[in-house]
């Protein structure tokens, strides 16, 4: 039940709390991104006062860029622990990389932050304290920046992002900075003051004290008018999304990961430019400018047939697009980072005595390697097949020349390694068949390099088996007990695996 409101600011805030709240279950909880200035304050009191406290869960991110930090996490505990709410914090390290504001990286890092705390407690939604002046400032600062209609649609009143677990609801959107102000003093309310927020060097606060008093006096519904802006060019991205699925699932290839080269250049550049925007979205990578994408879209065209695009290479945010075999893909690391001769990324290396395990669990690889008993029936021929080719051999094929004694997995410890780079194998059953790099191998068989990233399993400081590629004829013994049972190794990727 709504509390009795004792001012028409305190009536304006309880009534958009008691809306926000009655979309959600019954006794759903409540988080709330807590920073302790008087727009989370007024929230957090009035969600308080609407919902109750054993509803609410104040989360504070303790960013470390003011000398005050830890004053301000102590008032903002305080201030939970006198209305019987339970409060949370987390420290986090605000990057400082080239090219990117300390605005943006501390926000990136604060919403990180809010997702984990609301994971760890399973709330469904995390409500969040800005109002129609924030909303107003993002849109004027979109149009500014030249924002296409993704960045023009500003702030939602209710979203889910990608790979957040909680729902990011803005009860206040629709009220104004003053009518909060209000509220706050007629409770009299303690909040923090960020000194921070008084410095015009950054772009929103030059708004907000010397552009948006300007546009008050000469355009007093200025605030009304950029939301519906907003609004507008909310409605029109979604329409934008819903070509670009269209397409998308026309041109995915790969579960999302790759495109079709062809599919993609059929599009004219707005649609082909949108595609490459919404793919980009859903595969979580940083937002590229119409500058960038138009340039790599260029390129592309420049490419001409399909395959000759393996050289083309085209950095990205730390990602780098590839063209390889008709696909269009991303892939982590930069033009230093020749990722097809190097691992993806450095991992510790694993280690397992085998006695006769079935699986072998590698979280690190996102999969697991499977041994699987083989019938000594079934594989009693294998080393008579001299002249035999298991080049086309891949994880989880039944040909019996992917088979192994059982001796060879228990003769020393077995390994799972990152590759770096240089290894080399014999694929080939034939006597004096030459080694080739793994590089080489991959290639061969079209596979593309994000795939390339998987754990080469050693036995002692021999490479015995690589998945896609096979076993390591070179790490078997020409001699073997037809009777002794074998087994086949399999790996499978986490999404694969019962």
């Amino acid at each position: 039940m709504t509390p009795t409101a004792e001012s028409p600011a305190d009536r304006l805030v309880l009534e958009a709390v008691g809306v926000a709240l009655s979309a959600l279950p019954a006794n759903a909880r409540i988080a709330v991104a807590f920073s302790g200035g008087v727009d989370s304050s007024v929230l957090l009191d009035a969600v308080v006062r609407v919902a109750g406290a054993s509803r609410c869960v104040a989360l504070h991110v303790h960013h470390g860029l003011s000398a005050h930090a830890d004053e301000w996490l102590a008032h903002c505990e305080a201030f939970a622990q006198e209305r019987g709410v339970e409060f949370a914090a987390q420290r986090v390290e605000v990057p400082r990389d080239a090219g990117v504001s300390v605005e943006a990286a501390a926000r990136d890092a604060r919403y990180r932050a809010l997702d984990a705390m609301c994971a760890a407690r399973a709330v469904p939604t995390l409500w969040l304290a800005q109002h129609a002046d924030d909303q107003a400032e993002t849109v004027l600062l979109q149009l500014l920046r030249g924002a296409g209609l993704a960045g023009l649609a500003a702030m939602a009143p209710e979203y889910l992002p990608a790979g957040a677990s909680s729902v990011r609801v803005r009860p206040l959107l629709h009220l104004l900075r003053a009518q909060l102000e209000q509220y706050a003093s007629a409770r009299n309310l303690r909040w923090i003051d960020d000194e921070s927020n008084a410095d015009t060097r950054y772009a929103r606060n030059a708004l907000r004290h010397e552009v948006t008093p300007a546009l008050a006096v000469h355009f007093p519904g200025f605030r009304d008018a950029l939301a519906r802006t907003a609004a507008h060019a909310a409605s029109a991205q979604r329409l934008l999304d819903d070509l670009a699925r269209i397409d998308l699932d026309e041109a995915v290839r790969d579960d999302g990961r790759a495109l079709s080269h062809d599919v993609l250049l059929a599009l004219d550049d707005d649609r082909a430019l949108n595609l490459l925007r919404y793919w980009m979205r859903t595969l979580g990578l940083a937002a590229a400018s119409t500058a960038r994408l138009t340039d790599v879209l260029r390129q592309l065209r420049e490419v001409g047939e399909a395959g000759e695009g393996h050289s083309l290479r085209i950095d990205h945010a730390g990602q780098a697009l590839r063209s390889y075999r008709g696909l269009i893909y991303w892939e982590a690391g930069d033009s230093s980072e020749p990722a097809d001769e190097t691992a993806l990324a450095e991992r510790a290396v694993s280690e397992l005595a085998w006695q006769g395990e079935a699986i072998w669990r590698l979280p690190q690889w996102r999969g697991t390697f499977v041994f699987v008993a083989v019938a000594v029936a079934a594989a009693s021929d294998v080393d008579s097949a001299a002249d035999g080719d298991a080049s086309g051999i891949v994880d989880g094929a039944s040909d019996d020349h992917d088979t192994l004694p059982v001796s060879v997995l228990r003769r020393a410890l077995l390994s799972a390694r990152s590759r770096s780079g240089g290894e080399r194998m014999r694929t080939s059953a034939a006597p004096g068949s030459p080694s080739r790099t793994l590089k080489n191998l991959f290639q061969e068989r079209g596979i593309p390099a994000w795939k390339r990233d998987v754990p080469l399993l050693y036995v002692g400081g021999d490479l015995l088996f690589v998945p896609l590629l096979g076993l390591n004829r070179t790490a078997l013994p020409e001699q073997v007990d037809a009777a002794e049972p074998r087994v086949r190794i399999i790996w499978r990727d986490d999404l694969l695996i019962a």
